[in-house]
């Protein structure tokens, strides 16, 4: 069984999204795990990760995803595991979630440092279930560069067998492999793939900013695999928002607090692929009933618009289960882009 461990220099580099790829396009029976688990889902009492649902959905996995992490607070961690005890507990779900697969996946926190506190950081991971290290880096070309150079030459592998680099949403591909590729490649870095930009992947469907958000669906469950273009803080009364161009804008995600009637009203009118009502107020059963009619989700959240609208500032765009689309961009992304074969070489 080939063991890698994906992890990043930022979050939001894209780690799920490769290895969903990759196992896609490889079309290997996959194992996963996520030991330190950071994209909370919570349904029914039952805490798990949100990338160990969705890989486990995806490929139809057998082990339930609350088995998946070790654990997702760092204070519950330090004061119930020393190190010994955090090692045995790795590898015991290494060879639960790894057993007849033939490519396992161990996806690590945010960075590359998180979880170093609990003995759960990506380097720690790598030494001690044997796994080969891939680290993805996403962003405009500078900070790649800068990532990838300073992964180099100040982070200390020690042992870990470091596999190389996937280098993610890169919006010209052809000036980056002619301008910075050599620069990289200079320092010793074995460069995996130059993955492009693709403007469809960061699209948010609602049926995701529900799970994300702990929303409870009122209207519209049918509609969730619509996309979100676009967002608008529906904080100001109706009128001023209809003078609004922003608001009139396709596929718009309205976040607005639910007592804001004139404000749902409105909403309701133009082309809106879903209302985020926040402060857990209901409003009245006529707007409901007109929401339910015109087939738009009304999510309802308990927390306030600022904290909501911060909330999905900082979220990365994964697929649901249901982004059929998506997931199929997605390998055609990593079987183009990446040298899978170099990838699989011992």
């Amino acid at each position: 069984m080939d063991k890698f461990v994906v992890t990043s220099l930022r979050q939001g580099a894209g780690k799920t999204s490769f290895i969903i790829g990759a196992t896609k396009a490889l079309n290997r029976k996959i194992g996963y795990i996520k030991p330190f688990g950071e994209r909370f889902l919570y349904r029914k009492k039952r805490l798990w990760d949100y990338d160990a649902a969705l890989i486990t959905h995806i490929f139809g996995l057998e082990e339930n995803p609350e088995n998946m992490s070790i654990g997702f607070y760092h204070s519950k961690l330090l004061s119930m595991l020393d190190e010994d005890t955090t090692r045995e507990k790795l590898r015991e779900l290494v060879i639960s979630s790894g057993e007849g697969k033939e490519i396992f996946f161990a996806e690590c926190g945010k960075d590359i440092t998180y979880g170093v506190s609990v003995h759960l950081d990506a380097l720690t991971i790598a030494r001690d279930i044997d796994a080969k290290l891939i680290v993805v880096a996403g962003g405009d070309e500078e900070t790649i560069l800068d990532d990838v150079i300073f992964l180099k030459k100040y982070i200390q592998t020690g042992d870990v067998r470091f596999k190389g680099v996937i280098i993610n949403k890169v919006a010209n591909v052809a000036d980056f492999c002619d301008t910075r590729l050599s620069e990289i490649q200079r320092h010793g870095v074995e460069v995996l793939g130059v993955i492009p930009y693709y403007k469809e992947l960061p699209y948010f469907s609602v049926g995701y900013l529900a799970d994300r958000l702990f929303a409870k669906i009122i209207t519209g469950e049918e509609n969730l695999r619509r996309i979100v273009k676009n967002i608008f803080i529906g904080s100001m009364s109706a009128g001023a928002a209809l003078k609004n161009t922003l608001f009139q804008q396709e596929s718009n995600l309205i976040i607005t607090s639910g007592d804001q009637f004139d404000m749902i009203v409105a909403a309701l009118g133009t082309n809106t692929s879903a209302i985020i009502l926040t402060n857990n107020i209901l409003p009245p059963s006529n707007l409901i009933s007109k929401a339910a009619k015109c087939g738009i989700p009304l999510l309802l959240v308990s927390a306030d618009t600022y904290e909501i609208a911060k909330q999905i500032e900082g979220m990365e765009s994964l697929p649901t289960k249901d982004d059929l689309e998506k997931i199929a961009l997605i390998e055609q992304m990593v079987r183009t882009h990446v040298n899978l074969q170099a990838l699989m070489q011992p």
